[in-house]
């Protein structure tokens, strides 16, 4: 094989290892810690260094997304109630906006009554423009979030909505393991 026979090879080779290199990076763990500060909506706020030590998982959404919303935010009090005693901070964070002119516009009170009838007792996050979102690699509202004590995202983000599990069938093992690996 002559040199000019080899190059577009070993150029569609690199290309290959490059692309499979992509798909393999986001399932690592080896991720630098996020850094946030995000509003609760009865005034308050959570910081990254706040939760540094605990395994965190975010649930990302919007009370706009109708009854998917209402059954996001009730699968997120479920998995708060069986993982919250065990150093599992669990937290939905609403992308709504705090614009009122913005078409996803809600108000803090407006969040918190729409929690309140979902039955959940967890805090609610704010993460307006999306900032802490976009970091996360998330893609999709629903998306749910873990991260690891360090605080980095320590598994893929679980996008959409899986209607024959709830959250804490998906997310129980992760936990579990998660938790062991102290």
């Amino acid at each position: 094989m002559s040199s000019s026979q080899r190059r577009p090879a070993f150029t569609f080779a690199l290309a290959l290892l490059l692309v499979a290199a992509s798909w393999v990076a986001p399932a690592t763990s080896a991720q630098a810690p996020l850094d946030f500060k995000l509003k609760t909506t009865d005034g308050g706020e959570i910081t990254s260094e706040m939760v540094r030590g605990d395994v965190v998982v975010l649930a990302f959404g919007s009370s706009l997304l109708g009854p998917l919303s209402k059954q996001q935010v009730q699968s997120v009090q479920e998995l708060a109630d069986q993982f919250g005693a065990r150093d599992v901070r669990v937290y939905w964070v609403t992308t709504d906006s705090e614009k009122p002119q913005a078409k996803t516009y809600a108000t803090d009170e407006q969040l918190r009554a729409f929690a309140s009838k979902a039955g959940l007792k967890a805090a609610v996050l704010r993460d307006p423009d999306g900032a802490l979102f976009k970091k996360t690699g998330a893609d999709q509202l629903p998306a749910v979030v873990i991260l690891d004590r360090h605080g980095a995202v320590a598994v893929p983000v679980v996008g959409g909505h899986d209607p024959k599990r709830t959250l804490v069938e998906a997310l129980s093992d992760r936990l579990n393991k998660m938790l062991a690996a102290q």
